[in-house]
C-alpha cells in the first residue's frame, strides 16, 4: 500500500493541534495549571531539551515549557498496532507487490516539558511545597495529553470512521537541566492510496 506523501505530517500536525487545545483547556478548569506552551512544534529527530522556562508568561501568548511531536518510525502492520515481523506471502516466494500490508502506521512521540524546582543560591533543596505543585502539574499534564489523544485524534484526519489510533505508554522524564515533564507515545494508522502505474511519477 503506497502512503499519501503528507500522511506522516498530517498525522504530526493533528497530535500537535488537539494536545495543545486540550492543555488550554485544562488551564481553564484547573486553578494553578499552566497552558499549552508557547514554544509549541512539530521536530525532526529527538526534541533538544531548548525550553522549560517560562519566557510567555502572559495572556494569550501561551504558557512557558516546550512541547513538542516528532516521529519515532514508520512501519507496516497488518495487524494494528502490532509491527510486522515476517514476510508476506507474496514475497516470501520472491514476488515483488505493492500491496503488503493492509496498514502502514506511525509512532509519534509527544514531549512536554516544564520547570522543576531546583536547588537555591545557597545550595539548599527545594522545598517539599514546591515539589509537590511540580508534581501537581505533571500529574495533571499526563492526564491531559492522554485523554487528548484518546478523544480528540480520533477524531481527526479524512477518514470515514476518523483515525485508528492507539494510545501507548507515558513516563515522567527529568528532571534534568531545570527541566521536568512527560513522553507520550501514539501509535497512529494512515490512510493509503493505490501504487502509481509504471511510468507515472
Amino acid at each position: 500500500m503506497a502512503l499519501n506523501l503528507t500522511a506522516v505530517q498530517d498525522a504530526a500536525e493533528a497530535v500537535l493541534g488537539c494536545v495543545c487545545a486540550a492543555l488550554q483547556d485544562a488551564a481553564e478548569q484547573v486553578d494553578g495549571q499552566p497552558g499549552c506552551p508557547c514554544r509549541s512544534c512539530l521536530v525532526p529527530g529527538l526534541p533538544a531539551w531548548d525550553s522549560c522556562e517560562d519566557p510567555c508568561n502572559t495572556a494569550p501568548a501561551g504558557a512557558g515549557g516546550q512541547l513538542s511531536v516528532n516521529v519515532a518510525r514508520l512501519f507496516p502492520s497488518t495487524e494494528f498496532p502490532t509491527a510486522d515481523r515476517t514476510l508476506p506471502p507474496a514475497l516470501a516466494r520472491g514476488k515483488l507487490t505493492c500491496t503488503v500490508p493492509t496498514a502502514m502506521a506511525v509512532e509519534l512521540v509527544v514531549t512536554l516539558l516544564r520547570c522543576a524546582p531546583t536547588f537555591d543560591e545557597g545550595g539548599c533543596p527545594p522545598p517539599c511545597e514546591a515539589l509537590g505543585e511540580a508534581a501537581r502539574i505533571l500529574h495533571t499534564d499526563m492526564v491531559v495529553v492522554r485523554n487528548a489523544l484518546e478523544c480528540c485524534l480520533p477524531a481527526t484526519g479524512e477518514q470515514r470512521r476518523g483515525r485508528v489510533v492507539f494510545v501507548g505508554e507515558s513516563k515522567t522524564v527529568g528532571p534534568e537541566g531545570m527541566c521536568v515533564g512527560l513522553e507520550q507515545r501514539v501509535t497512529v494508522a494512515l490512510p493509503g492510496c493505490g501504487c502509481p502505474s509504471e511510468g507515472t511519477p
